[in-house]
């Protein structure tokens, strides 16, 4: 049996085909799994032509995670895909955003810096709880995070918001756990997807971490981070909650 065998998943965050995103959608429904993509605006239509590049066609449901309306309206829209009774197996979450002046971390404004922590920390909350009548004992919620562990270059009043995406993972692992909803995270390292390409020096990054990297990386491929997502959303991993799985070559554990 495949890996995610008759798993229904919300994956969001497709925006182009070297997105980790569109290859985790891409890697599980090759094990198996009916996929739903998200996406919203004008980005409707660029989601849409990615998903027809997926082994099969994606229905894409439109989601602002900004947007209470879009927030309410969604257990709706998945039920029209995948059925008036069926359940929710699995959400990625791949969503991140910081306006430029965010990347300046004393100088940015409070504007800037409250539209990366709601884009890409609170909205992690948002989308589980706007999901939760779908998700049921057995379903797996897992997103993507930078290690917030230490000040990155460049990456200021985003690095703060993936600390607070992280944080926001253990709080919601506190309290779906008891509903048999897991709650983890994939750190993984630099990838060229369009979020790294919005940050200002992201090379830095790129090219230091293949020298740190005690198993070597290449910032060009997606694939590892993807299977780890993919093997969180799956049954193998039933007592896990709350956890960062570190896909980035062994960086984290290393010293200076």
């Amino acid at each position: 049996m495949a890996l995610l065998s008759g798993k229904r998943l919300l994956v969001t965050g497709v925006l182009k085909d070297s997105s980790i995103a569109f290859h985790v959608a891409r890697l599980a429904q090759q094990e198996g799994a009916t996929v739903v993509l998200s996406s919203f605006g004008r980005t409707m239509k660029i989601t849409q032509a990615i998903a027809r590049r997926l082994p099969e066609t994606a229905p894409v449901v439109e989601l602002d995670v900004t947007d209470t309306s879009h927030l309410e309206a969604l257990p709706g829209l998945l039920r029209e895909q995948l059925g008036e009774d069926a359940a929710l197996d699995g959400l990625v979450h791949s969503i991140g955003f910081a306006p430029q002046g965010a990347f300046d971390f004393l100088a940015a404004p409070w504007e800037d810096v409250a539209t990366a922590l709601h884009v890409s920390a609170y909205s992690l909350k948002s989308l589980s709880v706007a999901c939760r009548e779908l998700l049921h004992p057995g379903s797996s919620v897992v997103g993507l995070t930078f290690d917030a562990s230490f000040a990155w270059p460049v990456y200021d009043w985003m690095g703060v918001a993936k600390a607070a995406f992280e944080s926001t993972a253990r709080y919601l692992a506190r309290d779906l756990g008891p509903e048999g909803v897991r709650v983890n995270l994939v750190s993984a390292g630099p990838v060229r997807t369009t979020a790294a390409g919005s940050i200002p020096g992201f090379s830095q990054f790129e090219d230091t971490w293949e020298q740190r990297a005690p198993l070597g990386w290449d910032v060009g491929d997606p694939e590892p981070t993807a299977r780890a997502v993919c093997a969180l959303l799956s049954d193998w991993f039933p007592a896990t909650t709350g956890e960062i799985v570190h896909v980035d070559g062994g960086v984290h554990a290393m010293g200076a």
